[in-house]
């Protein structure tokens, strides 16, 4: 099992990233929520995509893991795989972070609840009520009318919870 990761150690493996890893990089998941929206929040793992989706991203990963004692599981690229079935999600992504040798990018806020929706649990609403308080005091831009058509068109679910998470979520969305 994996330790929890606080945003100080976050940080520093996010800096360690665009110091010594070349290239571009997006940063989703409860990393991401830790450093842009609530500091309190702790996660196992640092989801990282390499915006060329190589398989030398992959592995540079591993070995940065490894360089700084982490178990190798803890520099994730697998949420490429939900990331890349977004078809426009590199139009929609922002920089984070610049290094010496790299740059961090985030997801736009309409990306970033795209893909909270696609699983929503209830740590994945609580991210995206964060998120959503975060625009509205920002005044950053949301295409709920984005967010809403992706939700809309979601497999129906018999978790009752499920639905409720998404109906909570349109419910949000359309009070933007």
């Amino acid at each position: 099992m994996l330790a929890d990761l606080d945003a100080k150690r976050l940080d520093a493996i996010v800096q360690s990233v665009v110091d010594r890893l070349p290239g571009d990089w997006l940063l989703v998941g409860g990393a991401l929520v830790a450093l842009w929206l609530d500091a309190r929040r702790v996660t196992e793992d640092v989801d990282l995509v390499g915006i060329d989706g190589t398989g030398a991203d992959r592995r540079s990963l591993l070995g940065l893991a490894h360089d700084l004692g982490l178990p190798v599981e803890a520099l994730n690229s697998a949420a490429d795989y939900f990331v890349e079935r977004i078809p426009d999600w590199r139009e929609h992504i922002e920089p984070f972070r610049t290094g010496r040798a790299g740059r961090v990018f985030r997801p736009s806020p309409t990306l970033f609840l795209v893909l909270k929706a696609r699983r929503l649990s209830t740590r994945d609403l609580d991210d995206c009520f964060g998120l959503l308080h975060l625009c509205s005091r920002d005044r950053l831009p949301v295409d709920a009318t984005r967010v809403l058509s992706e939700i809309a068109v979601l497999a129906p679910t018999d978790d009752e919870a499920q639905r409720a998470r998404r109906q909570r979520l349109i419910a949000a969305l359309g009070s933007q």
